[in-house]
């Protein structure tokens, strides 16, 4: 297969993308300058060296444990752990070609690859190729600068328009996927198969980069990105619309899923798309740091429902959130629920649903109204297993670690003491969890 020389104005486009407008702080491109690289004493766990790149590592590590339990479904998850490292990569590759394929809208799949191969801390190699007038110009610049600029002035590209030859060609490329700049790589064909202008759409702010200039964090709309396809910034369900803004959500349940401390600590709100998704794996959020949360039992979703999808439908006409719509809406919103919604019938229900002619109709009343909670079955005692790519914050030394989680009585939490972050991070989907860690110490979120 054939790859070929990348258009400089694509590679501008992609840089800003990414990396924003403000020239690129050397430090932060070093930080995303990894491979997908398993780790010596976790042969399933990818290996993170510097902060910054958990946005894609922890995403891709998500949809490895997808691809795990997809085909052991019944198996206990501790098998992950002890796979040889050609089933990991197997495993590596279906990942990464899972979501490339939630990008393309049955359009093409497009690869990035390096014309220069580039060692990390060694660019003489590369200079050789280069003109005498830009040896000159570049004598006096870092050794990470020269990666910098030689890594993007030898970008590559391919296209092809068929999962297997998409497939064909992430086995032919692993190697370079796994070469100290493989994260980038593969996060740039990830733009393009994508459409850089069909992110900035999507995006909040097409100002900002998917990757903070400062710190070198990824954004919230990255990690969007690579979990549901969507760009958005935010992790509610649905568009809102405050002040005249739209403030774009999460459009659906999606396979992986969700959960922030940022979210007890009141900063966001994390809708029932992303902590319900539809495989028992979760990314966690800290303050800066992103790892892992998975379980082989599939109980642990909640399936969609006709009440589930009136309250996301009720969200659409109330999208500043307020809780409650206009009564005048309500013909419109029984309608969209395929309801009964001749006017009659409307103007009895909203006499009913409005008593006191306030003009408004609360969700609670509507919800009780046309579709009561349905108790569902949800299992109480179940096992956990939490991943951490960081070698310096795995306890132990162990990237994986077991937990044995029960759900207890609301009544029961009045004495608990224990308020890791992991476990306030939980808490945002099981309120009243208590956990019991392998070893007895919480793993880091950070």
């Amino acid at each position: 297969m054939d790859f070929v020389k990348l258009d400089s104005q694509v590679v501008i486009s992609l840089k800003r993308c990414l990396w924003g407008n403000s020239e690129l702080k050397q430090d932060v491109f070093s930080r995303w300058s990894q491979g997908f690289i398993f780790s010596d004493s976790s042969p399933t766990a990818l290996i993170q060296y510097h902060g910054g790149p958990c946005a894609i590592l922890v995403p891709v590590q998500a949809f490895m444990v997808k691809a795990a339990l997809s085909h052991c479904p019944n198996e206990d998850p501790k098998t992950l752990l002890t796979l040889m490292s050609e089933k990991a990569k197997d495993l590596l590759l279906e990942a990464l070609l899972d979501i490339l394929n939630q990008m393309t809208g049955s359009e093409e799949f497009v690869f990035v690859g390096c014309q220069s191969p580039i060692n990390a801390g060694s660019t003489n190699e590369s200079t050789d190729e280069m003109n005498p007038q830009q040896n000159t110009s570049m004598a006096n610049q870092s050794s990470d600068d020269l990666n910098e600029i030689i890594f993007h002035s030898s970008l590559t590209i391919h296209k092809c328009s068929t999962i297997a030859d998409a497939r064909a060609v992430l086995s032919s490329s692993l190697s370079s996927l796994q070469s100290p700049f493989g994260v980038l790589l593969y996060l740039y064909s990830i733009l393009l198969t994508k459409g850089v202008e069909q992110i900035k759409n999507e995006v909040e702010d097409p100002s900002e980069p998917l990757i903070d200039s400062t710190y070198g964090h990824g954004s919230q709309s990255l990690i969007n990105l690579l979990l549901t396809s969507r760009a958005s910034s935010n992790v509610w369900d649905n568009d809102k619309e405050i002040d005249g803004l739209k403030l774009r959500g999460i459009q659906k349940q999606s396979s992986i899923g969700f959960l922030t401390l940022l979210e007890q600590m009141r900063y966001c709100e994390v809708g029932w798309y992303l902590k319900n998704p539809e495989c028992p794996v979760w990314v966690l959020g800290s303050e800066t740091h992103l790892t892992l949360l998975f379980s082989s039992k599939s109980s642990l979703i909640i399936k969609d429902s006709p009440e589930i999808a009136a309250n996301s439908i009720f969200a659409r006409f109330d999208p500043e959130g307020n809780g409650f719509i206009a009564t005048s809406l309500l013909g419109d919103l029984m309608a969209a629920l395929d309801l009964v919604a001749e006017k009659e019938y409307v103007d009895i229900m909203a006499t009913k649903l409005d008593s006191e002619e306030f003009g408004i109709i609360t969700r609670s009343s509507f919800m009780e109204e046309f579709f009561p909670a349905q108790p569902t079955e949800q299992p109480t005692k179940f096992v956990l297993y939490h991943y951490n790519g960081l070698p310096q914050s795995c306890v132990n030394g162990k990237h994986f670690l077991e937990c044995k989680a029960t759900v207890v009585d609301e009544i029961e939490t009045q004495f608990i003491t224990d308020t890791s972050p992991i476990k306030l991070c939980l808490q945002t989907k099981w309120p009243s969890i208590e956990l019991s860690w392998e070893g007895g110490t919480p793993p880091s979120l950070n």
